[in-house]
């Protein structure tokens, strides 16, 4: 091939690489460092609620503070609120006026899992069970025969709130969803995964072991219940007012020979709310326009409710921080752009008829860009504009970001949804972007250590940027 023809390959035609070959030698370093805070953070943070209390405790830390309506708003400011416990906002006020618009990074903290019914517990033969409906969408066989975690809370008619955690510490005791033996499943693995196992088969494993006289009826029942009140103090009447919510009970960790992967429950999307937290927590200093981060609740089912980001929760935050400083919530709106930052499907050469190869964001190929998202004709998608793209394109490329731009599939082989049409639809120029994800949705997912890191290093350069 001769000189004319390599330059002009090199000029005209896409040339992504591995990022492991585009990095220098220090990079790792700065790498696992990174991916050894975010393993922390998702061990810690195994619900939306939990989520939420520990971003708080790494925002104060960082000099964050609570906002009050009516305080004073001044550039440098590092304020916070929390939105019903289930979700944060957070602002590092800028240089410029927010009538220059903000950067804004969009994630959210909630994952799919199991929730206890309002009324979980009962006894069939000498068993105890807690009754589930799940959260989100979830491949229901991949869920049993496993050991979980039960967190959440218990608000009393008094007004107290009682936190329940039952398997998330060491030496506790976990739950489980039992399966059929294969020697009695003939019938069952005739039928297709998804009604193999019935929703209301995901029923959590208590306990066998019965109180009182051999004459008395739901022994093993009462026995659990009289467990519960010793240790919480609550009763069978409780659930009705609970939040209580089974998650797998492991924690993150390194996968693969050469460690360049992290295995764990919620990557989907913990692993770009980390990432839009932490840069935003480790600016250098002021911006010059505002930098927000949301964590934001129910993303999994439709980011309905008051902790979802279809809720106004958001646009009162940012209505008070506007009214501090005599700016209209919509001029803030139409000059600020805002990184919807959640996870994408990565290749996966062991189901490569559901990718089209060509637009497949890859495994340590960078942070995924994604124009839309939706589903077959881009239904529910913002679908950004080609200088939205661009723009991203030029502020990754100057601050040396590894980046791919894919879609979630084949055209008609699915699809799905994230936050970006409801930040566009307040007027918020907005683009999807995120970690590649294998195994997304299932109780443990995998992502690449570079790709995780390089959504920091987009999240970051997107709060930097002056324009």
């Amino acid at each position: 091939m001769s000189d004319e023809i390599k330059e002009l390959k090199k000029k005209l035609l896409s040339t992504k690489k591995n990022g492991y070959d585009c990095v220098d030698e220090g990079y790792e370093t700065a790498m696992n460092a990174y991916c050894e805070g975010y393993k922390a953070f998702l061990d810690a943070g195994k619900t939306e609620r939990l989520c939420a209390l520990e971003a708080i405790r790494m925002a104060e830390g960082a000099g964050y503070r609570p906002y009050v309506r009516g305080m004073e708003v001044k550039s440098g400011d590092k304020l916070y609120v929390s939105n019903r416990g289930k979700g944060v906002m957070l602002a590092h006020i800028g240089e410029k006026s927010l009538a220059e618009g903000a950067q804004i990074a969009a994630a959210h903290i909630d994952s799919p899992r199991l929730d206890l019914k309002p009324n979980p517990l009962y006894e069939e033969a000498e068993m105890a069970f807690f009754k589930t409906h799940y959260y989100g969408g979830i491949r229901k066989y991949q869920w049993v025969a496993m050991p979980m975690e039960l967190h959440g809370v218990v608000a009393m008619k008094d007004g107290s709130t009682v936190t329940v955690n039952i398997g998330g510490e060491m030496g506790d005791p976990k739950l489980v969803i039992t399966d059929l033996l294969p020697h009695l499943g003939a019938e069952q693995s005739k039928k297709p995964l998804a009604s193999a196992i019935p929703g209301e088969t995901l029923n959590l494993l208590l306990g066998s072991r019965p109180i009182g006289d051999e004459e008395d009826s739901g022994r093993v029942k009462l026995a659990v219940m009289k467990l519960l009140y010793e240790k919480y103090g609550i009763t069978e009447d409780d659930f009705n007012s609970a939040e209580l919510e089974a998650v797998p009970a492991q924690n993150a960790c390194d996968i693969g020979l050469d460690r360049s992967m992290i295995g764990a429950y919620g990557h989907d999307d913990r692993v770009c709310a980390y990432a839009s937290l932490k840069a935003l927590l480790d600016l250098p200093k002021t911006p010059a326009k505002t930098a927000v981060c949301i964590l934001a609740d129910k993303e999994e089912i439709g980011s309905d409710g008051v902790t979802g980001m279809q809720s106004a929760a958001f646009d009162t935050f940012m209505e008070d921080l506007c009214d501090a400083q005599g700016v209209a919530l919509r001029v803030c709106y139409e000059k600020s752009f805002c990184l919807s930052a959640d996870v994408t499907a990565a290749y996966d050469p062991d189901f490569a008829e559901v990718y089209e190869k060509r637009n497949s964001a890859f495994v340590n190929y960078g942070i995924g860009l994604c124009k839309y998202t939706g589903a077959r004709g881009k239904s529910g998608a913002s679908d950004a504009d080609a200088e939205t793209v661009a723009y991203i394109r030029s502020l990754f490329d100057e601050a040396n970001v590894i980046w791919q731009i894919a879609e979630l599939g084949k055209v008609d082989a699915g699809g799905g949804g994230t936050v970006a049409m409801y930040m566009a639809n307040r007027n918020i120029t907005t683009l999807d972007a995120g970690v590649p994800v294998l195994s997304m949705h299932a109780p443990f997912e995998t992502v690449s250590k570079l790709d995780c890191y390089e959504t920091y290093k987009g999240v970051k350069a997107v709060y930097q940027a002056k324009t």
